[in-house]
């Protein structure tokens, strides 16, 4: 991976039930396909899921998840590809280490599970933590802020403690804004508009702005979420530029191609 840019994480939903491509890549050899596509569309990682986290959405069992996702991670690192490993539970976690995922990408930070923490210091794995304040089917009513900008920093500023407090390495720690967790609509703007305070915590920070609903909001037409690409490569764009570590995106050639424009605009600098 080219640390001199910023990174494109493609999103591979093994689900019936994701928000924007649930059940297109339910079935295992479908999902394994798409990954390599996702691969040869430019994706410097793929970000395998086998639960959704849409808003609304509800827990499946350990073991259901467990079986979408291993066999797919299993097949992609096999093909030498970097695999992340969407989960908040520990025991997935750990099935899809054991299969070859380098990172775990836990949406709650390490708050669902607690055995979490500990998993990932002893694997010695990256680690994306992100902002969340309670599961899908109730986050919405936790979208309270009086500044969501320094609230959302000092909850990840805690979470790295309680990580690092765990045995996790601080440097294979990368922070995520959580935007539409627990943001409904212009909770998340700010957070963008000012992601130097939380890169000024010290870690990476990844951005998973794509085809969210927050898009739509400011849309003059919102047809869904296919609809959002566009607003979606603005803000890759404006990520990029800001210097994250990485975005997660659904359509990773047009968010490698917004990587390379930003990097040949700031090279003409």
């Amino acid at each position: 991976m080219d640390p001199s840019r910023c990174l494109v994480m493609g999103v591979l939903n093994v689900t019936p039930d994701s928000f924007s491509d649930g059940g297109r890549w339910e079935d295992i050899d479908l999902a394994i396909a798409k990954g390599l596509e996702l691969r040869d569309d430019g994706a410097d990682i793929v970000d395998v899921g086998g639960e959704s986290t849409r808003p609304g959405a509800e827990r499946v069992d350990a073991n259901i998840e467990m079986g979408r996702v291993r066999p797919v991670v299993m097949a992609l690192v096999h093909e030498g590809i970097t695999v992340s490993v969407d989960t908040m539970r520990a025991s997935t976690a750990a099935a899809a280490i054991d299969a070859g995922a380098a990172i775990i990408n836990d949406v709650s930070g390490g708050l669902a599970d607690p055995a979490m923490a500990p998993l990932v210091a002893e694997a010695g794995v990256d680690y994306v933590a992100m902002h969340w304040r309670a599961p899908s089917g109730d986050m919405d009513a936790f979208d309270r802020y009086q500044d969501v900008v320094s609230e959302v920093r000092d909850e990840l500023e805690e979470r790295v403690e309680a990580l690092v407090g765990a045995g996790v390495d601080a440097d294979r720690i990368i922070l995520d804004p959580g935007l539409g967790f627990a943001k409904v609509a212009d909770s998340n703007w700010p957070l963008l508009a000012h992601l130097e305070c939380l890169q000024g915590l010290g870690h990476r920070v990844m951005v998973g702005a794509s085809r969210k609903r927050f898009l739509g909001s400011v849309l003059p037409r919102d047809d869904g979420p296919l609809s959002r690409e566009n607003a979606t490569s603005a803000v890759t764009a404006l990520a990029a530029a800001h210097g994250v570590w990485a975005v997660r995106v659904h359509d990773v050639r047009a968010a490698r191609d917004v990587v390379h424009v930003v990097n040949a605009w700031q090279a003409a600098r």
